[in-house]
């Protein structure tokens, strides 16, 4: 008989079957959640959304001069970040967005500026289609719904979740409407949280009971 093998970074400590059916189901309850608040998400769109959004964030929290911020190009009903990027680049902040590598791996960064060119990128975005490779000091990150804590729910591919654990020194900000508001967002041990959340409403910091 083959003994059990037992993980133990964790009180109490469990065996591996029990890390695999814990594990079953936290991703069950993240499938529920992300079908839930894609379709919630499809409701909160406001046209001055992203304008206001912008406003609230740069009036509390503006990036210290010669940072270098990621943004990401929108697809479908997310959050838009592009008024904000106009504003970053108007100030004279450098800009950069992501180029999705294969699956496994983190994001990757390319300078950019407003006018540059574009090429398609999968799921409906669009990424630099040339530009020099950088590492951001802010990140702008979508998501699907947050909570006050800072758990994020993304998409299920996890790139941002390898990407903020690879660039331990860059500041995660979320990007959403303030609806996309969670009580909490399952998550689990490997799921990065975020400082910082922007809404249209205000600008939350995460883990402040306030």
């Amino acid at each position: 008989m083959v003994a059990p093998h037992f993980f133990c970074q964790q009180e109490p400590c469990v065996t591996e079957a029990q890390a695999a059916a814990s594990d079953v189901v936290l991703q069950a309850a993240k499938a529920a959640a992300r079908k839930s608040a894609r379709a919630h998400r499809a409701t909160l769109f406001s046209p001055d959304a992203p304008k206001r959004l912008a406003e609230a964030l740069l009036a509390r929290h503006a990036p210290p001069e010669g940072a270098i911020i990621a943004g990401y190009w929108p697809m479908g009903d997310e959050m838009d970040p592009r008024p904000l990027m106009l504003a970053l680049a108007s100030l004279g902040l450098a800009l950069a967005l992501p180029v999705t590598p294969p699956r496994g791996q983190p994001l990757i960064f390319r300078a950019w500026a407003p006018g540059g060119a574009l090429r398609p990128g999968p799921a409906g975005t669009s990424e630099p289609a040339e530009g020099a490779l950088v590492n951001p000091d802010w990140l702008l990150v979508p998501l699907l719904a947050f909570d006050r804590a800072g758990r994020r729910l993304g998409y299920g591919g996890g790139y941002y979740d390898r990407t903020l654990a690879a660039l331990p020194g860059a500041k995660a900000i979320g990007i959403a409407y303030a609806g996309q508001e969670m009580p909490e967002v399952p998550a689990g041990p490997q799921d990065m949280r975020l400082p910082l959340i922007a809404t249209e409403d205000s600008v939350i910091i995460c883990g402040d009971p306030a």
